[in-house]
Order: C-alpha cells, then sequence, then structure tokens
C-alpha cells in the first residue's frame, strides 16, 4: 500500500502560501501615486473616478488599473481593465474587473482571474474573498499551477480559510503531478494539524499503485493515511481490499479492518478476513477474524481456513509460505481436511497438518499425529502420515470398512482417489474382499469374508476403495473369516476412529 508523502506537503505549501497573506481592505482611505492620469469627482453618483490609467494604494495594496472608482459614502470600490493588485513583492493578483463592499468585507473579482506568487499561480474567471470572515473561495472552475515542476490542481470550488489554515476543494478536484494523479469529489486540508481528507469517490494513482475509496485522510506529518469505505488498492499483481484500509510508511505496517480481500493474481490466490496486518519490514502479513485462503484451479478450488493465517513473504512483497494457526479446516471438491495447525509452501506445493490431522478423499479417511498432503495445484498426489497412521475406506456405503494401520504411511493418489500405500512399522491391514458373480444380465460383488494380516511393513494395491493385492514383509500374521465367522474383536485395526461427521460438507462449512 504506497501513498506519495510528497503530494500532500507540496500541496499543502502552495496553498498556504498562497492565501495565508489575506486580502486586508479594513482601511477607508485612498492614497493616490505617481502615474494616475486624471482624478474627476461625479456629483451625482458621489464617486471619485480615476480614468486613464490609475496608480494608488487602498487599505495597504499596491493597486494599477485601467480605471477606477471610489466612492467614500458607501466605502466601495470599483476598478477596471487589467486591475493588478501588489500584495507583496512576491504575491500578485491581476483581474479584468474588482468590486469591493466595504460594508460587508467582500470583494469580487471577475475576468481571468489570477493570484501569483514565485512558485504557483491560481486561475479562475470569478473569486470572492470576505475580509472579515478570512474566506476566499472561487465557484466557477480554478486552477492552480507549480510554475516549477508543473504540477497542477483543478477543481470546480475551491474555499480558502487563511487564518484558520483551512482549505477545500470540491467538484472534480484533480490534481497531476509527474508523480502521481488524484481525482475525488472534495478535498480538505487542515494545516493546524497537517492533515488532508477526501470525500466522494477517490482515485490515486502513483507509478506503483492506484488506489480507490469513497473517503480518506492523510497526515503530511507523520506520514500516515486511511482509505474508508469500499477501499481497493491495485499494485502490479495484487489487489487488496477493505472497508478501511490504513499505511504508515514510517513503521512501513498496513492494517485493514471489515471485509478484507487480498488478491494475488501471479499466484492464483486470495486471502479474505476481518482483519489484515502487513508488515513490510519483517515480510509478512496476517489476517484474522473468519480467515480464509483461496486456492484457485481451473478444474476445483481449495479453500482453507484458520483462525489465523499468516505468509511469510520475500522482500519484494510475495508469499512464500502461508501458515495456519487453530481451528484448521479445508475444502475442495475432491478433498476435505481438519486440523489444528497447517503450513503451506508456495514453491513445493506441500501442504503441513499438525495435531491429530484428517483428510478426505472420497471414500477414504486419513489419521495420524501430523500429515504432508503433496499437491499439484488442487489434486492430491500424496499424503504422508506420520506417527498412529490409519486409512479407512468405507465400502458399501459405510456398511463395512477397508482399513490400514502403522506407524508411517505413504499414501499415493490418481485424481485425488487413493490407489497404492506403503506402511512402514506395526502395519495392520483389515479388509473384506469380493467375489464378482455374473448373471446374464448383471454384475454382482459379493463379500467373501474378512482378512486381517499383520506384518512389519506392507504395500496395498486399491481401486475405488477396494483391495486388490497386498505385498507382505517379514513374516506376516494373517487370518481370513467368512463373513458369518467374523470375530469382532479382529475387525478393527488399532487406533481406529471414524471422524466422518467432521468432514466439511461445503466451503459454508469452514466458519461454521
Amino acid at each position: 500500500m504506497i501513498f506519495k508523502t510528497n503530494i500532500f506537503k507540496k500541496f499543502a505549501l502552495f496553498t498556504s502560501a498562497f492565501f495565508l497573506c489575506g486580502i486586508n481592505f479594513g482601511q477607508n482611505m485612498l492614497e493616490l501615486l505617481p502615474g494616475s492620469q486624471e482624478l474627476v469627482y461625479d456629483e451625482a453618483s458621489g464617486a471619485h473616478k480615476l480614468l486613464g490609467g490609475a496608480n494608488f494604494i487602498y487599505q495597504g495594496n499596491s493597486m494599477f488599473c485601467e480605471n477606477a472608482y471610489y466612492y467614500a459614502d458607501t466605502k466601495q470600490l470599483k476598478a477596471f481593465g487589467n486591475v493588478h493588485i501588489r500584495k507583496t513583492d512576491n504575491v500578485n493578483l491581476f483581474c479584468d474587473t474588482l468590486y469591493y463592499n466595504g460594508n460587508n468585507g467582500v470583494a469580487n473579482m471577475y475576468g481571468n482571474v489570477r493570484a501569483m506568487d514565485s512558485e504557483y499561480q491560481l486561475t479562475t474567471r470569478a473569486m470572492e474573498y470576505n475580509t472579515r470572515t478570512e474566506q476566499g473561495v472561487y465557484r466557477v472552475g480554478g486552477r492552480i499551477q507549480n510554475l516549477l515542476n508543473g504540477e497542477v490542481l483543478t477543481s470546480r470550488v475551491g474555499y480558502f480559510y487563511p487564518n484558520a489554515k483551512n482549505f477545500f476543494f470540491r467538484g472534480k478536484v484533480n490534481y497531476k503531478s509527474q508523480e502521481v494523479q488524484m481525482t475525488t469529489d472534495t478535498l480538505q486540508y487542515k494545516y493546524s494539524t497537517r492533515t488532508c481528507y477526501f470525500f466522494g469517490p477517490t482515485e490515486i494513482i502513483t507509478d506503483d499503485a492506484v488506489m480507490h475509496c469513497e473517503k480518506g485522510w492523510y497526515n503530511v506529518q507523520n506520514e500516515s493515511g486511511s482509505l474508508i469505505r469500499n477501499a481497493e488498492i491495485k499494485q502490479e499483481s495484487k489487489i487488496i481490499r477493505g472497508d478501511t484500509l490504513l499505511y504508515n510508511p514510517k513503521t512501513q505496517i498496513s492494517e485493514g479492518f471489515g471485509n478484507i480481500e487480498f488478491i494475488d493474481t501471479s499466484d492464483q490466490i486470495s486471502f479474505t478476513g476481518g482483519y489484515a496486518l502487513i508488515n513490510d519490514s519483517l515480510n509478512y502479513s496476517l489476517i484474522r477474524k473468519d480467515a480464509i485462503v483461496v486456492k484457485y484451479h481451473e478444474d476445483d478450488t481449495l479453500y482453507m481456513h484458520a483462525d489465523t493465517l499468516l505468509n511469510q513473504n520475500n522482500s519484494l512483497g510475495n508469499r512464500l509460505i502461508t501458515y495456519g494457526y487453530h481451528n484448521v479446516k479445508i475444502f475442495s471438491n475432491t478433498m476435505q481436511a481438519v486440523a489444528d495447525s497447517m503450513t503451506f509452501s508456495k514453491e513445493s506445493e506441500v501442504l503441513e497438518l499438525f495435531k491429530s490431522p484428517i483428510v478426505w478423499s472420497k471414500n477414504g479417511e486419513l489419521k495420524g499425529d501430523s500429515m504432508k498432503v503433496y499437491m499439484n495445484d488442487t489434486l492430491i498426489s500424496r499424503v504422508y502420515v506420520k506417527n498412529r497412521a490409519t486409512v479407512i475406506m468405507a465400502v458399501d456405503s459405510g456398511l463395512y470398512y477397508n482399513q490400514i494401520g502403522g506407524t508411517e504411511i505413504n499414501a499415493y493418489f490418481k485424481e485425488n482417489e487413493l490407489y497404492y500405500a506403503t506402511t512402514i512399522g506395526n502395519a495392520q491391514t483389515v479388509f473384506f474382499p469380493t467375489e464378482e458373480k455374473k448373471t446374464d444380465t448383471t454384475k454382482v460383488l459379493i463379500r467373501k469374508g474378512m482378512n486381517r494380516i499383520y506384518a512389519s511393513d506392507l504395500k496395498v494395491y486399491l481401486d475405488s476403495g477396494e483391495v486388490t493385492g497386498i505385498t507382505y514383509f517379514q513374516q506376516p500374521d494373517g487370518v481370513f473369516y467368512p463373513m458369518d465367522k467374523i470375530k469382532e474383536s479382529e475387525k478393527l485395526i488399532a487406533n481406529f476412529a471414524l471422524k466422518f461427521a467432521l468432514r466439511p460438507k461445503s466451503k459454508d462449512d469452514l466458519l461454521e
């Protein structure tokens, strides 16, 4: 999240430099200077008319114009033709026509209005200044340009409060420089707190980012900023959205509050939650409150939830590894899982699950003390289960369970279906072999009985959850029971437990 601090600093400087001088019409006398051509008193109107060129001082300001009418009784002054007011040696104002009412302190300038100092120039068609409230305003469009570096700010309406050091720009406000372009509906600058506020739909474009919001503020003194309401920052392949996005470049810490969504299109991954913290100096980002990471793939989408998601990034802000802490739940159309915590590597696409994890794929349930799930996009290629490892496959709609158990299991998948497994240490299997019975019109699988075999290690070959072959090592201990003679004590392997009720059924289950 990048804000260009110098934009607001320069903007603050030229607005304060221009208008803190004020236009003081508090005096009532007009002092003629050499260069005035003709002075005529019009008794009918009560006007002192300076004709053919006028040069005078009024209320402390040197003024030049082609003609001027001064009404002493009503305290009014009218100046016409190439009006030039010199406030100081550096500040000058120009217009075609000037009207000043000394009773209410309001001065109106019309036609080719310009206000200039050594660095900036304001141009507009008409401007009003109230000397009593210290407020200046243009309502017909204005343009402020930096004469040195080409910065330009335009708006339909501009208000200036020099004494209060408060400025407003409203209506199609547009700031443009070589580095940044900003458009908004309303911009307020409070010089006393060095803070800029913008209201209404706002867009900020820099070399590094495009930002949108409906409201926001930026403090030019401590360089902290905020985008509020439908906030969005686009930066190369990354997009972050939220109700409020905060950024402090001095600490390199960004925060997001409410409906956070972070998208990395290059990684085909996104993160959502209620709160986000991004620390660029320590290269990490954190998401909490209903946090979910979404890994996109054309064939399937993988959703992963944890109470807290933490991304370890490289120096460019790209994700290296994602950590999930507590209450991990995972869902895709072909694989589901639960665990206490997890890690997910971008480079290797290895998903590690800790503290009694469970993985489901089709009719299989895998459990152990920890797991490594090797993935290719959203497809499982292999699952390594460590300590108290079990694989349970429901057959005949859960009437029976083919089972594999041991100290460690490597389970291999094709199209997210288990087809081969190796078991190392205290290997156990319980499965119900089938016999195919054919008739003239049908083919029926009949359960022949139950095989229970123990060995040091084994390899199991499967098809749709059915055991098609087994290789045993080191003198297996096995027994076969016909269906009507199965011993209840032999039906289950060690550490057998059914957890199908915990299986997420949709992505919406992840937050329940």
